[in-house]
């Protein structure tokens, strides 16, 4: 048999100390602290980036940085954020800071999208 002063034990009739459970009025005493949402961002550049969902009509392209690319192989894109791709076709690539180093963007025409630079020749 255990000692009487075991939690568990029903035979046990003392409460426990008073000094292990704080009283309720100091809980709601306690100042509120009010929290402020950090949201990282990046000048010049739109939060759906920063946050990494990429809207590729909301991103343009640099002043400078915007390059030719040649597509070496078909690429079918996964989702609305990235251009599908045909073999052997013209497009115009460039990065956006805090963007995943192994994509690009992609223009064709009027389309643009994320591109995987493994698919890609960069020219110029």
């Amino acid at each position: 048999r255990f000692s009487g002063t075991f939690v568990g034990n029903a035979e046990s009739t003392s409460p426990p100390p008073a000094a292990t459970s704080p009283p309720a009025v100091a809980a709601a005493t306690l100042p509120a602290v009010p929290t402020i949402p950090v949201v990282p961002t990046i000048v010049g550049v739109p939060n759906t980036v920063a946050e990494g969902v990429l809207n590729p009509n909301e991103v343009k392209p640099p002043a400078s940085g915007t390059r030719k690319a040649r597509v070496l192989y078909d690429y079918e894109a996964a989702d609305s954020t990235e251009l599908a791709l045909l073999a052997d076709e013209m497009i115009t690539v460039y990065s956006l800071p805090g963007m995943d180093p192994d994509w690009l963007i992609g223009e064709r025409g009027n389309q643009k999208g994320k591109v995987p630079v493994t698919y890609l020749e960069l020219l110029s």
